[in-house]
């Protein structure tokens, strides 16, 4: 059962409290660019949930078993970095063959997945979190950092909409508003400090 709980708090903590967008502000990038859409932000959230998952099911035995083994721990972001390079070329011929639409829209931000930091944060994170100590709970970490990036793809998309709809002032048109709303997305998700040690009684 305590098992169990520590993947609760694990996943809830990856998704509201410590955010990688809009708390740990990693993943930008995608974040502005593939947010004018909720389809595009929808889809990019689930290839990034995709890659990390892949990215920590190689990343950690290649850590455990090869870099700590050998004494190449000093390796660690070459290699895992090479690794997260190769699985998106991997989705990005998936979604090319099965689903090309997506891939047509998702255009050069796609790619960019290769130098999000969110995935190698999160594959380097899972190694030094002391919430992570099995291959499970890391895997439950990704996925809950990659349901957090979807979350924050699609809580912004909405917000952009609402931006194109509103009539603001020339000057802040634009990428100044942009990242104005970005501010006050990120700010609101501050509210869920605390909000695992209430639940659990931590």
């Amino acid at each position: 059962m305590d098992f169990f709980k520590g993947l609760v708090i694990i996943i809830m903590s990856q998704i509201l409290v410590d955010n990688y967008v809009l708390r740990q502000f990693l993943g930008i990038c995608p974040f502005l660019g593939v947010s004018k859409k909720l389809n595009q932000a929808v889809g990019m959230g689930f290839s990034v949930i995709f890659v990390m998952l892949m990215a920590t099911a190689v990343t950690w035995p290649i850590q455990l078993y090869i870099l700590d083994k050998n004494g190449l721990g000093y390796m660690q972001t070459i290699v895992f970095i090479l690794v997260i390079a190769a699985l998106v070329q991997f989705v990005e011929i998936v979604l090319k063959k099965f689903i090309p639409a997506l891939h047509k829209s998702l255009g050069v931000y796609l790619p960019l997945i290769t130098t999000n930091c969110a995935v190698l944060g999160v594959t380097i994170n899972n190694m030094n979190d002391e919430r992570v100590t099995c291959f499970a709970e890391s895997m439950v970490s990704s996925l809950g950092v990659g349901l957090g990036f979807l979350l924050a793809m699609v809580i912004f998309a909405g917000v952009r909409s609402r931006i194109d709809e509103s009539e603001i002032p020339e000057r802040f048109k634009g990428l100044p508003a942009t990242l104005i709303a970005a501010s006050f997305v990120s700010l609101s998700f501050f509210g869920f400090d605390g909000l695992v040690e209430n639940i659990f009684k931590l």
